[in-house]
């Protein structure tokens, strides 16, 4: 099936650059919206600890039980679009990898220029583990910390920072949404203003991958339930095949029903080549017709 003419577009430049900007991907008052409600979170978070996670900058994740808006940033057609394509190449259906929150802080300096999909321990270059979206809550400036972008690097073999070519910059605004491959090496840059830069990134990875964040940690049945069906599936709630996942033999999704049954009926959830060998082997071997 070919895919829509948009799509396709920004599809070449993720395939060719590694990153792409889309502008007004959402509108800008969605967006603020979102910032409005994560706004508690943000004065009550502490600063992180560590030179990768920052002192001088904030993270949190949840988002999708913080704010309903965070939902319509996960469900983004394009983008969501776009995170199928390039991962549904190598699994079966694809997963939210992470929904967290990030404010840079003044004075905060360049985050080290890494990938994302070197969380895993898994062989490079074959496959793509990831693609993140940074949507910015406030407009992205050279001087604010504007995420550095290294184009090419997804397929380049980089052994020493002093390998890198200049930065792109993403400097965009509220409603635009900067994707980029797990493979590509990127950076925040460092605030050297007065003002607090924020932005939530929506990550998404193979259907098999153990995930950055605990999805069912962060999301657990009584939150769930309350997510329409794709978003659920996203968060974790169902199998990946051949049946990695499970809850008792069954689709995780049973833990949506309001009383599943203590004790399930385990169910075979294969990819249908599997399930055409399977019950070719099994056949032959019945003392039944």
């Amino acid at each position: 099936m070919n895919s829509p003419p948009a799509t396709t577009r920004w599809l070449g430049q993720l395939e060719s650059r590694g990153y792409c900007i889309i502008p007004h991907a959402l509108p800008a008052e969605t967006v603020r919206t979102l910032d409005r409600d994560l706004a508690p979170a943000f004065e009550a978070v502490p600063f992180g600890h560590g030179d990768f996670y920052g002192y001088r900058t904030q993270r949190f994740g949840s988002l999708l039980r913080r704010s309903p808006v965070a939902a319509e940033l996960a469900l983004q057609p394009l983008v969501l679009g776009l995170a199928r394509a390039i991962l549904g190449r190598a699994c079966d259906r694809i997963q939210l990898n992470v929904a967290q929150a990030i404010a840079i802080h003044p004075g905060e300096v360049e985050q080290f220029p890494h990938r994302d999909h070197d969380m895993w321990a898994g062989a490079k270059g074959e496959l793509e583990y990831l693609l993140n979206v940074i949507w910015p809550l406030t407009d992205f400036t050279a001087e604010n910390g504007a995420t550095r972008i290294y184009p090419g690097t997804h397929c380049a073999d980089i052994a020493d920072l002093d390998e890198l070519g200049p930065p792109v910059i993403a400097e965009c605004r509220t409603g635009d949404a900067i994707c980029f491959l797990g493979s590509t090496i990127h950076g925040a840059g460092p605030n050297s203003t007065d003002t607090v830069r924020r932005a939530v990134v929506i990550g998404y990875s193979l259907g098999w991958l153990k995930p950055y964040e605990n999805l069912w940690l962060a999301y657990p049945p009584h939150i769930a339930r309350t997510f329409p069906p794709e978003l659920a599936e996203l968060a974790g709630y169902c199998q990946h095949r051949p049946n990695l996942g499970n809850y008792e033999g069954q689709c995780p999704s049973i833990l949506l029903s309001e009383d599943p049954d203590d004790y399930l009926q385990a169910r075979d959830a294969l990819r249908p080549d599997q399930e055409a060998a399977v019950r070719a082997f099994a056949k032959a071997r019945r003392k039944d017709p």
